[in-house]
Parts: C-alpha cells; structure tokens; sequence
C-alpha cells in the first residue's frame, strides 16, 4: 500500500496480481468496481505477467475487492 503524499491527501494505491487475461473480462470488471467505488480509479495493465489490478482512491477497501472480483469467478491477491 502506498500512503498518501502528503497529510491532506488520503489517497491509496493498490495493487494486485490477478488471474484476468481478456480484455472485454478487464473492462466489466473494472466497471463493477467503479459502481462500487465511484470516486477511486481502477485499470488492468493485461500486458504485465501477473495481469496487473491496480486500484486507487481514499475509500478502498483490499477485502471489498477481493470479494467482488471472486465473486465473479476470478482470484487476485496484493502485491506488496
């Protein structure tokens, strides 16, 4: 996790290794999530070897994600 910059910002940036491999599966996904963080950003970065999940905003929550990307069939875990 990174933390914030500096004490006014609160924004925190995830990032997760996935087992998502197509882009039409990134993009519902990723848009799931907006509808359940709708002032955090999310992209997959498909090209990395651990198909990246990066997700970034003041609200997140690592076990929220989990549960939904899961819950859709797919497995991820943070990277440190």
């Amino acid at each position: 996790m990174i933390k914030p910059i500096n004490n006014q910002s609160k924004i925190v940036v995830e990032v997760f290794k996935t087992n998502v491999c197509d882009e039409i599966v990134a993009a519902t996904l990723t848009e799931k999530l907006k509808l359940h963080f709708p002032c955090s950003k999310f992209n997959f970065d498909l090209s990395d070897c651990d198909n990246i999940l990066r997700a970034e905003g003041e609200n997140i929550s690592v076990e929220k994600i989990t549960a939904l990307i899961n819950a859709c069939g797919y497995k991820l875990e943070i990277l440190l």
